[in-house]
């Protein structure tokens, strides 16, 4: 299985109403980097992929990847679906919704 794949896997497990950011996975899969991770989430949506890639933010939690989103504010609209306060492209109360993989994942 290759990176882009074992990234998809990391995000599929994203729990409703949580983030988590580029770096968090890539620590968890020990390889690649935070760029890495946002390319190959950039890829599932030019591959079709169905996988909650809305819930990956950077290490502030900005939406950084919201432009790959098709349309203006999808990417806010989808977490704020699932309870998450999104304001300017930035998650309130961060801390309250970060999910990091290497601490719930074995």
């Amino acid at each position: 299985m290759g990176f882009f794949e074992r990234v998809y896997e990391v995000v599929e497990l994203i729990p409703y109403g949580k983030v988590t950011t580029y770096g968090a996975i890539a620590d968890y899969l020990a390889e690649g980097s935070a760029r890495s991770v946002g390319w190959a989430l950039n890829q599932s949506h030019k591959m079709g992929l169905d996988i909650p890639a809305h819930r990956v933010v950077n290490r502030k939690g900005e939406l950084s990847g919201r432009n790959h989103f098709n349309g203006e504010g999808i990417m806010a609209a989808l977490l704020i679906k699932e309870g998450v306060r999104v304001n300017n492209n930035k998650i309130m109360k961060f801390k309250n919704h970060l999910w990091i993989p290497a601490e719930h994942l074995l």
